[in-house]
């Protein structure tokens, strides 16, 4: 199966803005694009040699895709996930923006990740691609499988001891969004409803994703 497995930071710094993709490097002086690094340290820049002069304001056209190039990255999907997804949107009654981002949340690895059981998108999908979740009781092996309004998500009983979800949820500060509800001492969920725009704290203007799929 085709996946990215170049430099993460390194898409943190074409997107100029963190992403959130490794975990707790993300929170520390260690993050490239982190505040809180000196000037001289810093790389909060575009990579590759001509990084410094791609900081000027590009185009329309460029603004749109580098939104999509930021949303495509932060749920960790490929081009033709990414298009097949904005074009069930597109089909789908609501404002197509709202529609594309509630079917990312609805992402099982997704829902893994704002469980703070997996420090990471990425390190999320690989609990469910290892069969350490469950939805309903059955183990669910696909991350991009979409839930629905009562679904109850939980992990494997063995699972619960392993050191990294321990750590994890000792150590992440990451609040449960308010359509899930948490049991079972926080190692299951539940869908409460379907997440609405207010709800998602992703930093995506998903209207310039609409411009750009729509020419």
């Amino acid at each position: 199966m085709a996946r990215y497995t170049g430099p993460v930071c390194r898409l943190c710094r074409r997107e100029r803005t963190k992403l959130f993709l490794k975990g707790e490097r993300c929170y520390s002086m260690k993050c490239p694009v982190s505040d809180q690094v000196t000037e001289r340290t810093s790389r909060a820049y575009p990579p590759g040699e001509h990084g410094r002069d791609r900081m000027r304001q590009g185009s329309e056209y460029l603004s749109q895709l580098r939104e999509k190039q930021k949303a495509r990255r932060i749920y960790g999907l490929l081009e033709k996930q990414f298009r097949n997804l904005y074009e069930e949107a597109n089909r789908r009654p609501g404002i197509t923006g709202e529609v594309l981002l509630q079917m990312l949340e609805l992402r099982l690895d997704n829902v893994v990740f704002r469980s703070a059981w997996g420090a990471s998108r990425s390190q999320s999908r690989q609990l469910v691609r290892h069969g350490h979740i469950t939805v309903n009781g059955k183990r669910v092996t696909i991350p991009s499988y979409r839930l629905r309004k009562g679904d109850v998500v939980a992990l494997k009983g063995p699972t619960r001891e392993n050191f990294h979800v321990r750590r994890n949820r000792d150590t992440l500060d990451r609040q449960l969004v308010p359509w899930l509800e948490s049991a079972d001492d926080g190692f299951q969920v539940t869908l409460l409803s379907l997440p609405l725009r207010e709800h998602i704290d992703e930093p995506v203007q998903e209207q310039l994703i609409v411009e750009l799929y729509s020419k």
